[in-house]
């Protein structure tokens, strides 16, 4: 249903972004048949580059058999790890999957009432959120990402303090026949504030990216594009890619902060629209996922919102701790 609606669309939950803070949210409330709206100014599928790491607490939470799971899903035992020129095998159970895939799956999965629509403004009157003289609703949450509308318009002010570091990252998703099959990570690599990847999955796909602090790029002064060829030089030396013409995507997206405000009456903010990747890994889809069950949890409880015990670290998983 694209466009601007001739007439107010009233619910009593708006989301605005469909991802999986979104996505998860929505699920949580369709199975209490709450009257939501879902808008995201993109069409589902989407391409989304991302390592795409799930961890088996995601699974548990969506209620996810990954035997049951209808498109590719790779599963790692171990991670073959370089900390600058020290490197070992890191046994580990995780999963990988195609966020294309995944998102669209996640988001449909709760059979939602889907708007394909850019946020313009949202105002509060009258006890009730305005979206673009479109949309009304009396609880709206924002799952929009960085740049959420939702976060901008209510949240502003009390993110800034609060958010962690800036993390800025190059990747790109690719069919390519790999030779290994192993997911491959390297930090601290030539001086790289961060980390790169080479993260293998079903049916014929490899994801390789880096990420790494903005603040100290910036110290450095040195590009992330810097670290992009050095990263594709390793590939081809490893023989891990070869004979690839790369067309990487450029994103940013904060660390987890201190104490960051989530709740403004009924406003929420959830996912990458607080800033929750892990302070280490900069993991994000777990958390995303999390905040989006929890937000729901509260408005269909009424009680408060709190992202205090969603996990800060992702080495802890990593290592199969819960």
């Amino acid at each position: 249903m694209p466009g601007k609606l001739a007439k107010m669309k009233n619910v009593d939950v708006i989301i605005v972004g469909g991802g999986p803070a979104g996505a998860a949210c929505a699920w949580k409330l369709a199975q209490h048949e709450v009257d939501f709206l879902v808008l995201d100014k993109a069409t589902f599928p989407r391409v989304k580059p991302c390592a795409g790491w799930i961890t088996p607490l995601v699974l548990r939470d969506l209620k996810i058999n990954p035997a049951d799971y209808p498109f590719g899903i790779k599963h790692f035992t171990n991670f073959q790890v370089s900390i600058k020129n020290f490197q070992f095998k890191l046994s580990t159970d995780q999963y990988a999957i195609r966020r294309i895939e995944f998102d669209d799956w996640l988001l449909h999965r709760s059979k939602p009432d889907l708007v394909n629509h850019s946020v313009k403004e949202i105002r509060f009157e009258n006890n009730r959120y305005l979206i673009d003289e479109s949309f009304s609703a009396k609880t709206i949450v924002g799952a929009g990402g960085t740049n959420c509308p939702v976060n901008k318009t209510f949240f502003k002010n009390q993110l800034v303090q609060e958010k962690g570091a800036l993390i800025v990252a190059q990747e790109e998703e690719f069919a390519y026949e790999y030779q290994d099959d192993r997911c491959h990570l390297w930090f601290l690599q030539n001086g790289l504030p961060g980390y790169a990847w080479y993260v293998p999955k079903a049916n014929g796909y490899v994801n390789i990216g880096l990420g790494g602090s903005a603040a100290e790029l910036k110290k450095k002064n040195v590009s992330l594009k810097r670290h992009w060829y050095l990263l594709v030089e390793k590939l081809d030396k490893m023989g891990l890619v070869k004979d690839h013409e790369y067309k990487p995507v450029g994103h940013s997206y904060y660390l987890r902060g201190r104490n960051p405000v989530v709740r403004q009456g009924n406003a929420f903010i959830i996912g990458d629209s607080i800033g929750l990747a892990t302070r280490d890994m900069g993991e994000g889809i777990g958390p995303a996922i999390q905040s989006g069950i929890r937000a729901a949890e509260a408005i269909l409880s009424d009680q408060a919102f709190t992202v205090k015990s969603i996990q800060k670290y992702s080495f802890p998983s990593l290592l199969g701790f819960r």
